[in-house]
C-alpha cells in the first residue's frame, strides 16, 4: 500500500492546483499499480476523468507503459519515447520509482505530448531549409567563420568570398571596392575573422565621417598637452588600438591628399608616432581598407595617390551591388525577416516581385530598412505589398512625391521576371526539385527549361 501521508499530499489543494498547472500530463501508481493520482493534463490527453481512474489498475489503461517498468525494477527512465495505447500517440517522458525508507512503493511518469511540438519543428525546419546556403560556402570555404553574416547565393560572390578566406591567413593588405550598404565591413570582418590575428582586436575607422583636422589624431593619436583641449595624459590612436589585430579604414576615397601621405609612410615603415611626441611607435597591424570611389579617376584628378593606391591595392575584392545579385534578395529578405521578428514570416508573390525589381540605390542597408520597416508595420505572420515603404508601391501615388520614374508597361519581361522570382522562392522554400516541380504546376522538362533559361544556380542553393 501507499503511505497514508503519501495519499493525503495527493489530496492537497496546493499540491493539486500546482500539478494541474502543469501542461504535462502525470501520472502516479502504487507497487500495485493502482492509480492513486492523475492531473488534469493527463484528463486531457487520454479524454479519461480522474474520478474514473483512481484506485483502478493500470492494465486496463495501458500495462506496458514506463510506469509500471520502473515499479518492477527500481530503476528511472528518463527522455525515453514510448507509444501510448490509450492516447493513440507518441510520447517522450521520464519515470521515476516512488520510495519510502528504501522500499518500492509506486511509481510517477511525465508524458510530454508530441503534437504540441508540430508547429515547433515545421519552423525549425524552415529555418534549416533557409540556411542550407551556407552548407555550400562551409564546404567549399573550409574553417570560415561568420560567412553567415555575408549572405549569398551568387557566384560571383561565392567566389569573392573564398578569395577573401584565402588572403586571410597572408598579411597582405586588401582593398574591399563596393558601393555603399554592399557589405564592406562585414567582408573586412570576414578577413579578419579567419586570419591569424582572429583573436586581437578589429578596430574600424570611416574616414569620411572624421574631419581632416581631427583624423591625424584619431589615427595617430597624440601625447599630453599636444594641443589645447588634449588630454593631460594623451591619447592612443587607432593604429595603436589595432595592435596585433586589424585596422579597417573605410572609406579611404574620401581622406585628404596630406593625410595620405602620413598613411603612405606608416604603411612603409610599420611604425607611428603620436602628435606632440618624438617616441618611435613600432605597429603590428593588418590593414584593410574599402571605398564606394572610382579610386582611378580620383589618381588621374590628383584626389588620391597613385603610390598608396599601389600599398593598398594588393588584393582587390570587388562586391557586387545589389541590382546585379538580385538572386540573393529572395535569400536576404528572410533570412533579415527571421533575424528581425524572431518568428516564420511569408512574403506573398506580389510584395517579392516588387522586391525583386526594385534597383537598390542604398543596397544591402536599404533591403535591411525596408525588411524592418515590413516587420513592424505587419498585422500577421505574412507581408504582403501594404507593408512595403510608400515608395516602392505601385499602388499609391502620392501628391508629394518627386517626378516619378516611367513605369514598364513590357508584359513579356514582367511576366518572365514574376516568373522567375516564384521559380527561386519556391525552390528555396522547399529546397527539393520534386516538391517545387509539382507546387508550380508544370512538368519537369518545361521545369529544366526554365531553369536553364533563367541561368538559376539549383547546385549552388543546394537543392535535391
Amino acid at each position: 500500500m501507499m503511505p497514508e501521508h503519501y495519499l493525503k499530499l495527493f489530496e492537497n489543494k496546493l499540491f493539486r492546483e500546482i500539478m494541474d498547472n502543469i501542461d504535462d500530463a502525470v501520472l502516479i501508481i502504487d507497487k500495485e499499480l493502482n492509480v492513486v493520482f492523475v492531473n488534469s493534463s493527463y484528463e486531457q490527453m487520454f479524454h479519461l476523468e480522474e474520478k474514473g481512474l483512481i484506485g483502478k489498475k493500470l492494465a486496463p489503461i495501458d500495462e506496458n507503459v514506463n510506469a509500471a517498468k520502473v515499479v518492477k525494477t527500481g530503476e528511472p527512465v528518463i527522455h525515453a519515447q514510448e507509444f501510448l495505447k490509450a492516447a493513440n500517440m507518441d510520447s517522450i517522458g521520464e519515470s521515476f520509482p516512488l520510495k519510502y525508507h528504501g522500499e518500492i512503493v509506486g511509481g510517477i511518469s511525465v508524458f510530454n505530448n508530441v503534437l504540441k511540438y508540430s508547429k515547433l519543428l515545421s519552423r525549425l525546419k524552415r529555418s534549416e531549409e533557409m540556411n542550407k546556403y551556407l552548407q555550400e560556402q562551409l564546404s567549399d570555404l573550409a574553417g570560415m567563420q561568420h560567412s553567415q553574416e555575408f549572405i549569398t547565393v551568387h557566384p560571383h560572390m561565392k567566389q569573392v568570398l573564398g578569395l577573401a578566406v584565402k588572403v586571410a591567413r597572408s598579411e597582405a593588405t586588401v582593398m574591399i571596392r563596393g558601393e555603399s550598404g554592399t557589405g564592406k565591413e562585414v567582408m573586412a570582418k570576414i578577413i579578419h575573422d579567419n586570419s591569424p590575428r582572429r583573436d586581437g582586436p578589429f578596430v574600424k575607422v570611416n574616414c569620411a565621417a572624421i574631419p581632416d583636422n581631427l583624423l591625424e589624431s584619431e589615427l595617430f593619436g597624440y601625447a599630453g598637452g599636444a594641443f589645447t583641449g588634449a588630454k593631460k595624459e594623451g591619447k592612443a590612436g587607432k593604429f595603436e588600438m589595432a595592435q596585433g589585430g586589424t585596422i579597417f579604414l573605410d572609406e579611404i576615397g574620401d581622406m585628404d591628399v596630406n593625410m595620405q601621405v602620413k598613411i603612405l609612410r606608416v604603411i612603409q615603415e610599420r611604425e607611428v608616432e603620436r602628435i606632440g611626441s618624438n617616441r618611435v611607435i613600432s605597429l603590428d597591424v593588418r590593414i584593410v581598407a574599402a571605398t564606394n570611389q572610382n579610386l582611378e579617376e580620383l589618381i588621374q584628378s590628383g584626389r588620391f595617390r597613385q603610390d598608396l593606391y599601389y600599398r593598398l591595392n594588393v588584393i582587390e575584392l570587388d562586391i557586387l551591388p545589389l541590382r546585379e545579385r538580385r538572386e540573393d534578395i529572395s535569400l536576404l529578405v528572410h533570412v533579415l525577416m527571421q533575424k528581425m521578428s524572431g518568428e516564420d514570416l511569408d512574403v506573398t508573390p506580389e510584395a517579392m516581385n516588387i522586391l525583386y525589381q526594385y534597383d537598390w540605390p542604398g543596397n544591402v542597408r536599404e533591403l535591411q530598412n525596408v525588411v524592418e520597416h515590413a516587420c513592424i508595420l505587419r498585422s500577421s505572420n505574412i507581408i504582403t505589398t501594404h507593408e512595403l515603404p510608400v515608395y516602392m508601391r505601385p499602388d499609391i501615388r502620392r501628391e508629394d512625391t518627386a517626378e516619378e520614374k516611367p513605369g514598364n508597361y513590357d508584359l513579356k519581361e514582367m511576366t518572365e521576371n514574376l516568373e522567375r522570382n516564384l521559380i527561386y522562392e519556391v525552390l528555396r522554400k522547399f529546397s527539393n526539385k520534386s516538391e517545387a516541380i509539382k507546387k508550380l504546376g508544370i512538368s519537369r522538362s518545361s521545369f529544366y527549361e526554365k531553369i536553364k533559361k533563367y541561368q538559376i544556380d539549383i547546385e549552388g542553393m543546394e537543392i535535391e
